[in-house]
């Protein structure tokens, strides 16, 4: 698929313009409104080509719970594997696109490692994620930021206390998730890993209350979020926090997000993963 496409379409999910303006742009780009309309649900159903564990995985235990936030109840999704053992918390932050299929797949790959799975809706307080990603990405943008990683620390707090639970809990958080797991670290004592990948940097006067340690993933070509980083290695270091950071050269921000073909880079995308599942079970399973 041209490139131009992908790109206009990611704009569009990003909340760039509206659908109006997207299905004109589409249809010059396509040679006409019929080719448009052609392309449109091979762009709408992209995520779901690239499901890696099935929802209905024999593994694994899944189901939309509610737990108690900052804002009411929260509803998220939870995947573990099947069975009565306790197993560590792992909790993973969506983008800015919401609670979506993507994030749930990821949610389900995690289970899969051996870890007990929470990943809530940020969206809930304003009525969960909407079908439309462009309308999730304008409502991530109206949350209270407050009351909103109050949400968070309560999914930290559900985690270590649920009776599956061995009481450590880790955080994966991607893109808009990877700002926020960086707060986390900031504002939660009970976490025992955090990993962002390509999230923005907490402030450096308050690196200092990191107690986690970091697993950092940035992309090569990523220009604004990696101007923060120099300023957050040296707080890190300075407060003796344990972090490692990876920079893989040649991806774009979201490289790990297999449903965006024009972001998606597969090798950089696996070798994240794979130091991500190693840190985890490092930190959380020892």
């Amino acid at each position: 698929m041209d490139g131009k496409i992908t790109d206009l379409y990611d704009e569009y999910n990003r909340g760039g313009m509206d659908r109006r303006e997207f299905l004109k742009k589409l249809s010059i780009l396509a040679g006409g409104t019929a080719a448009a309309n052609a392309l449109l649900p091979v762009l709408e159903n992209s995520r779901a080509n690239a499901e890696v564990v099935p929802k209905d995985d024999p593994l694994l235990a899944t189901e939309y719970i509610q737990y108690p936030g900052a804002t009411g109840d929260v509803r998220a999704y939870s995947a573990r594997p099947k069975g009565n053992a306790k197993l560590p918390g792992v909790l993973v932050i969506h983008e800015n696109k919401g609670l979506n299929a993507h994030i749930e797949d990821v949610a389900r790959r995690v289970a899969l490692e051996g870890f007990l799975v929470v990943a809530p809706d940020a969206l809930s307080p304003l009525g969960g994620t909407p079908a439309e990603e462009a309308n999730a990405v304008k409502l991530i943008g109206q949350l209270d930021a407050k009351t909103n990683v109050g949400n968070y620390l309560a999914a930290v707090k559900y985690l270590h206390a649920h009776p599956r639970s061995t009481g450590k809990v880790g955080v994966v958080g991607f893109c808009w998730g990877g700002a926020m797991a960086n707060q986390l670290a900031v504002n939660s004592p009970d976490l025992s890993a955090v990993v962002p990948y390509y999230g923005r940097q907490p402030a450096a006067g308050d690196v200092p209350k990191i107690k986690a340690p970091l697993l950092l993933h940035y992309a090569g070509l990523d220009e604004g979020i990696n101007k923060g980083i120099p300023a957050y290695e040296a707080a890190l270091k300075k407060a003796a926090v344990d972090y490692t950071l990876y920079m893989y050269e040649g991806a774009k921000h979201a490289f790990n997000n297999d449903t965006n073909a024009e972001r998606y880079n597969k090798e950089a995308a696996q070798l994240a993963w794979k130091r991500t599942i190693a840190f985890l079970k490092e930190k959380l399973k020892t």
